[in-house]
Order: C-alpha cells, then sequence, then structure tokens
C-alpha cells in the first residue's frame, strides 16, 4: 500500500466527523431558530414575566410600574433580545442531545457514565442560578436603586440647601431596553457561576484539579470572585457581596464534590488492586 493511499483512508474518517459534525451544528441551529420564532411570537408576555420584579418593587413603593422606549426601534430589540434568550432555552435539549449524540460514539462506556451526568446537571444548574438570580437577587437590586429616588411636593424643600430647586421630583422613569440588559445580565451572570461546581466536578474526574490543590489556592479563589462580583454586577454592594458568598459557597461544594471522586476512584483502584498504600506515605 502507497503513502497516498494511506493518507486518504486516515483522511476519510476525518472527512465523515466533519460531515457529522455538520448535520449536528446545521440540527441545533433549526432547533435554535424555531425556538427563537416561537418565543418572539409571544415576546410581549415573556417581557412582562421579566418585569415582575421591577413591578413589585415601584408597587411597594407606591407607584406604577412604567416603562418607556426612547427610540423607534427599541421595542423591536427589546423582542430581538427576549426571543433570543427565550429560543436558547427551548433548544437548549436538543442542542445538548445533538451535541452528546456526535461526542457519544467516541467514549467508552464508563467515560459514557461520567460524561452524560454533567450533560444533564449543567442547565439544571443555569436554570437554579437564573432563578436565584431572578427572585432574589433582582429584586434586592432594584429595591436599592430606586432608593435613591427623591419625592418633593410644591413648596416643600427637600433634604439639602432649602434654597435649591424646592419641591423637586427625581423618580425612576427606565428604559425598557436598558431594564431588560440589566436583568439579562444579572441571569446570565448567575447562571454561568452556578456552573462552576459541575466545571470543577468534571475536571476533577479527568484529574486535572484536585481538592487538596484547589484547598491550597483558596485565598486566591477569594480575590478572583471578588473580581469577578465587581465586573459582572452593578456596582452596588449588594449585589455584589450576594453574587460573593454565592460563588465561594459553591466553590466550597466544588471541593468536597472533587473530594467525593477522589474516594470513590481511591476505593475502585483499591479493589482492582492498582492502588498502592505506599503512595500515600511518600
Amino acid at each position: 500500500m502507497s503513502a497516498s493511499d494511506d493518507l486518504e483512508d486516515s483522511a476519510a474518517p476525518l472527512i465523515e466527523h466533519l460531515a457529522e459534525l455538520r448535520t449536528r451544528l446545521i440540527r441545533s441551529v433549526i432547533a435554535f431558530l424555531v425556538g427563537m420564532i416561537i418565543c418572539f411570537t409571544v415576546a410581549t408576555p415573556i417581557f412582562n414575566f421579566l418585569t415582575d420584579p421591577l413591578c413589585t418593587v415601584l408597587a411597594q413603593r407606591g407607584q406604577d410600574c412604567d416603562l418607556i422606549f426612547i427610540s423607534p426601534q427599541e421595542g423591536f430589540f427589546v423582542a430581538i433580545k427576549v426571543s433570543l434568550l427565550g429560543g436558547l432555552m427551548l433548544s437548549f435539549p436538543v442542542i445538548a442531545h445533538q451535541m452528546w449524540r456526535f461526542v457519544a460514539p467516541g467514549l467508552y462506556r464508563n467515560e459514557k457514565g461520567a460524561f452524560l451526568p454533567f450533560l444533564i446537571s449543567s442547565p439544571v444548574m443555569f436554570l437554579l442560578g437564573a432563578s436565584f438570580a431572578f427572585y432574589v437577587v433582582t429584586p434586592l437590586a432594584y429595591d436599592f436603586f430606586l432608593g435613591f429616588q427623591q419625592f418633593g411636593a410644591e413648596g416643600e424643600a427637600l433634604p439639602g440647601d432649602p434654597a435649591t430647586n424646592p419641591g423637586l421630583s427625581v423618580v425612576f422613569q427606565g428604559s425598557a431596553q436598558e431594564y431588560l440588559n440589566l436583568t439579562i445580565k444579572f441571569i446570565v451572570a448567575f447562571g454561568m457561576c452556578f456552573q462552576l461546581p459541575v466545571l470543577l466536578t468534571l475536571m476533577g474526574k479527568a484529574g486535572l484539579v484536585s481538592a487538596e490543590g484547589l484547598g491550597n489556592v483558596r485565598k486566591y479563589a477569594v480575590v478572583a470572585i471578588l473580581v469577578l462580583a465587581a465586573l459582572v454586577t452593578p456596582p452596588d454592594v449588594i449585589t455584589q457581596v450576594i453574587l460573593f458568598v454565592v460563588v465561594y459557597g459553591l466553590y466550597e461544594v466544588s471541593i468536597f464534590l472533587v473530594r467525593r471522586v477522589e474516594t470513590k476512584r481511591e476505593a475502585k483502584l483499591r479493589a482492582e488492586g492498582y492502588y498502592d498504600d505506599e503512595d500515600d506515605l511518600t
């Protein structure tokens, strides 16, 4: 057999894999577009649902829940953003299934058993993080922001210089697009942060990290989490503290999960006779 024949034989599986990848990607994109179209038809109810934290805070303050469009095209882009977020969530099961169908044939039975739980737990953890952001963090953040409003009656001076703008009212009159951007930022940030245990546990199964190593870099992790909280949240202390506490708690949970993975691996190696107790003494 010539060298050119060997090259053609090795190229054939690569072409087949690329064709398979193209098929999976096309199906994923179609699922995403279908989900996006469905969400676009109900974009207004979805947006109304997303405004619930703001409306609740405003109602507690005796204010109407009114958002405005500051440009003619803003309503359209709000609907597009809602559709993108909703379409991704609706199509994720299909996308995950296509990814699994592409990866699974190249995995051994034990690798499939290790990888599949993480593929399932990842969206679950994202939904937990998104729900925590929407129902807990977002109302607290908007309550903090709206606390800087000023209400004044005619002829009644506000605290400060009584000669300056007596009766001035500075109240919230928000842009729908700005509100949506901030809310999505909360949801995505917390949803991604809740992936930390999944990621670190998967890396622990692959032997890339260890519980001892994660514990040794704990002080550096604290600094990194503080920086992350400052970058992905608005500049208010309450939200940053909540994100720090949650992510650091997830980091400690990750150490516990990685330690469990290592314990199970060690027990399995002992049962198979591959584990040497003398390694612990060196």
